[in-house]
């Protein structure tokens, strides 16, 4: 991890907070496994107010590319579930994908449970 912890802008943070605790919580077990873990890393993550983000952090509306193990490259824009269309590439900060990039940075590996199983992922690009 190259900021050595999840980055996340104040505002974002408040509404994924909302997002999170809202009573319209999926029963599927990945995803209540994957907002458990963003529920974990938001409690150690460095909150920033906006003019402070690195511009390598992913975060809600960025542009990102990503590598999936093993050779696997994606384009993904990162939204808010109810502008989320796989077919045009959005994909939201509560899905599997989303919740495990969230906060990262260009560069930075990580390892996330998803339906298929344990993945790897690693972000190539932020825009």
């Amino acid at each position: 991890m190259k900021h050595n912890e999840l980055i996340i802008e104040e505002n974002e943070f408040e509404l994924l907070k909302k997002i999170i605790n809202s009573p319209q919580k999926k029963t599927d077990n990945v995803y209540k496994q994957s907002v458990r873990r963003l529920e974990k890393e938001l409690k150690s993550a460095k909150i920033l107010k906006n003019e402070e983000m690195p511009a390598d952090i992913v975060r809600i509306n960025s542009n990102i590319t990503v590598k999936i193990e093993p050779n696997l490259i994606r384009d993904f824009k990162i939204v808010f579930p109810e502008k989320s269309n796989i077919s045009q590439n959005k994909l939201s900060i509560l899905s599997p994908m989303g919740l495990a990039l969230y906060g990262y940075c260009v560069n930075d590996e990580i390892s996330w449970q998803f339906p298929s199983g344990i993945n790897k992922l690693k972000i190539l690009k932020v825009k």
